[in-house]
């Protein structure tokens, strides 16, 4: 398993020495050695490797990792390049398009978002191949609560983008007035219809941003 380096672990250091991590931390690691496990094991952490602590911006919140093979690299939502753009991540180009005119990319990578301060989180970091949610209580949770308990605490203006019940679910955690909380239903082809579409999320993400003396985020994906 790869470690957590730079501001990421200063910050969640206290969390390594909880015996609610050594439990996880053996779990995952027999997982890893006797069953299909995604993201591979190098790109467990690679949401906080791209997006150090003191440069995010904007938080979007996953549930857990793509389940089917070789779509998960450690950022929700993205997939790595050459991969079929999956459904939920076609429907947020949509959103992207209706809402700032990004053209629909070729591609589902999106490390250029992370690089610029998103940090695509999702809330279990591991998945069993084509068993959706099979870590789900292994103890994921709760390291990502604190992750976000961190997140919560900085003294700066970040956006978090909450999309569905599960992330709603971290909202009571979120009492910092200096952050933007926006809400809507997850874009899944399930439930994207009920108000995900014309949430116009990314654009008020960027008002706010640049609102507060920051960098708007360039939403743009291109095409490889």
């Amino acid at each position: 398993m790869s470690a957590i380096s730079g501001d990421w672990l200063e910050a969640l250091k206290g969390e390594f020495h909880q015996p609610y991590y050594a439990k996880l931390y053996k779990t995952v690691m027999t997982e890893y050695q006797t069953r299909k496990i995604f993201p591979p094991a190098d790109d467990l952490f690679n949401a906080f490797h791209f997006t150090p602590l003191n440069e995010v911006k904007v938080v979007i919140l996953g549930q857990d990792p793509y389940h089917n093979d070789g779509q998960a690299h450690g950022l929700c939502f993205s997939v790595k390049r050459g991969v079929e753009t999956p459904p939920s991540l076609v429907n947020i180009y949509q959103e992207l398009h209706d809402d700032c005119g990004c053209y629909i990319p070729n591609n589902g990578y999106l490390e250029k978002w992370a690089k610029q301060g998103v940090l695509l989180l999702n809330t279990v970091l591991t998945v069993r191949a084509h068993q959706a949610n099979s870590h789900r209580g292994i103890g994921w949770e709760q390291f990502t609560d604190a992750a976000i308990q961190v997140l919560n605490e900085q003294d700066r203006p970040i956006v978090f983008l909450l999309w569905g019940r599960p992330a709603q679910m971290k909202k009571s955690m979120l009492n910092n007035p200096k952050h933007l909380i926006l809400e809507a239903p997850h874009p899944s082809p399930l439930s994207a219809y009920r108000g995900f579409f014309g949430c116009k999320h990314f654009g008020k993400t960027n008002e706010f941003l640049v609102a507060n003396g920051l960098e708007p985020i360039d939403w743009q994906i291109e095409n490889i």
